[in-house]
């Protein structure tokens, strides 16, 4: 069964940092371009980052400067260090493997990020 599961948000203080990490099984991660997401309430679901299979950065212009994607592909594990937190960070993230002509579109449950002001 294919299984993405995010870890590591929780509360921190503006300024505060946080590593997200969503380790995956199931299929072949290598082979994946991997995602990050987020997504407040009320609010659409935000790309947020994003990690090619051969290691090609993009990132939304609000967290540039801030964020890093990487990944290990010795571990099926894509992450997202977030730096200089700000409130308007807050939002569940979410692990994608985006789906194309060869994949199927793979989604974490999320984990809570909460930066307090």
């Amino acid at each position: 069964q294919v299984q993405l599961v995010e870890s590591g948000g929780g509360l921190v203080q503006t300024g505060g940092s946080l590593r997200l990490s969503c380790v995956t099984s199931g299929f072949i991660f290598s082979n994946r371009a991997m995602r990050w997401y987020r997504q407040a309430p009320g609010t659409e679901r935000e790309l947020v980052a994003s990690i090619t299979a051969t290691g090609t950065i993009n990132y939304v212009d609000s967290v540039k400067g801030r964020f890093t994607i990487s990944r290990d592909d010795a571990k099926n594990t894509v992450y997202l260090q977030m730096n200089k937190l700000k409130p308007e960070d807050t939002a569940v993230y979410f692990c994608n493997a985006p789906g194309s002509a060869y994949y199927a579109d793979y989604w974490g449950q999320g984990t809570q990020v909460t930066v307090a002001s």
